[in-house]
């Protein structure tokens, strides 16, 4: 097996990939067709149950040569250059490491020039309770009167910590603990995939011990099928 970690060799790249997340999914679908996409969009829930994948997901949608589409298309430019994170206009922020007041200014002034190649300018922002109180009061400015061109994605695993002043301006879904069925699933779409012989068992085995998210079940699922054949 290779390795490349399993987690992001297998993280979905369209709605219809996201395990079990179906009401977070379908909302953003019928939000893209009806193009009324918020500006502002909060993703919370426990570690590892897609909310930066949702994320990079809806970046697509909006920036796909084809779209914005709910299916993104995957082979385009801004598709792939998302997949590979190195797209010019979207933007991936660690909230802990860069969570002071100047450097959320850098982003607002970023924010003000119009994007390179793409419709709009996307911020994705992961941990953002990590934000400093001076830096959200900085970030509130712009959530109140956003650029056109012009999306903030947040992330966050606590949500109670973020300011209701930030939580009010933006559309926020809520992601749950994925359930057994989904994830032993696709565990084992993945085994026929990487030539893994694991019996039901095995992979339902490495769900139960490993239970916090599913990107944990990926890895010790990659230590597992390195020892079971």
């Amino acid at each position: 097996m290779s390795y490349l970690v399993l987690a992001r060799k297998y993280r979905p790249q369209t709605f219809e990939e996201v395990v079990e997340q179906k009401q977070v999914t379908l909302t953003l679908t019928n939000a893209i067709k009806a193009g009324r996409v918020a500006h502002a969009i909060l993703f919370s829930g426990p570690r590892g149950t897609g909310k930066t994948t949702i994320a990079r997901i809806l970046a697509k949608a909006m920036n796909c040569e084809k779209g914005p589409t709910p299916r993104p298309c995957n082979v385009c430019r801004s598709c792939m250059e998302i997949t590979a994170g190195a797209a010019t206009d979207v933007f991936e922020i660690d909230g802990a490491s860069n969570n002071s007041v100047d450097q959320v200014r850098e982003l607002r002034e970023n924010a003000r020039f119009m994007p390179a190649h793409s419709p709009y300018k996307i911020y994705i922002i992961d941990e953002v309770h990590m934000l400093s109180k001076s830096a959200f009061n900085a970030l509130l400015k712009t959530l109140e009167e956003p650029p056109p061109h012009v999306m903030f994605f947040f992330a966050t695993t606590e949500p109670h910590k973020v300011p209701v002043t930030i939580l009010s301006r933006c559309q926020r879904h809520d992601l749950s603990y994925i359930s057994i069925d989904p994830i032993v699933g696709h565990l084992e779409m993945i085994c026929g995939k990487e030539g893994v012989k694991m019996e039901r068992f095995h992979t339902t085995w490495c769900y139960r011990h490993w239970v916090c998210s599913i990107m944990i079940r990926f890895s010790s699922f990659q230590i597992q099928s390195w020892t079971v054949t």
